[in-house]
């Protein structure tokens, strides 16, 4: 039986977390273990869960309000040693320039299509159980 992988969700839309939930499923790829999420609609949340260790993926979207996930994206990575990888929810595809300025390892558009979405959050944590082992 494989272990369970984290997977930080932040929105401050609870409509954008389901569909990352749903986007997801049980797990996102057949190689990659079943996934829990921890969900968080601020900021403070973000911070207090990665501080307390354990996520093995951030999904952030970049529209959250007041504190975008592209903001949030960058004060992370600065900010917590090992940061996991991040996938950016963009709003719009011409929006990608920003998730490379933000440091996000992946990136998605809004709404979220499930199949991109799986690949994207399948490919972050095959690349972080390689690192991992």
């Amino acid at each position: 039986m494989q272990p369970t992988a984290t997977v930080l969700v932040y929105s401050n839309n609870a409509s954008t977390r389901e569909q990352v939930r749903l986007a997801t499923g049980r797990r996102p790829a057949t190689d990659v273990p079943a996934v829990e999420f921890i969900e968080c609609a601020t900021l403070p949340a973000v911070l207090k869960e990665l501080d307390r260790g354990g996520i093995d993926v951030c999904v952030l979207d970049g529209e959250a309000v007041p504190a975008g996930g592209m903001g949030v994206c960058r004060q992370i990575k600065d900010e917590i040693f090992r940061c996991p990888p991040v996938l950016l929810l963009m709003g719009r595809p011409q929006d990608a320039w920003l998730a490379t300025w933000s440091r996000a390892d992946a990136a998605v558009t809004l709404p979220v299509e499930p199949v991109e979405f799986a690949e994207a959050l399948a490919g972050l944590l095959r690349s972080r159980r390689a690192v991992g082992a």
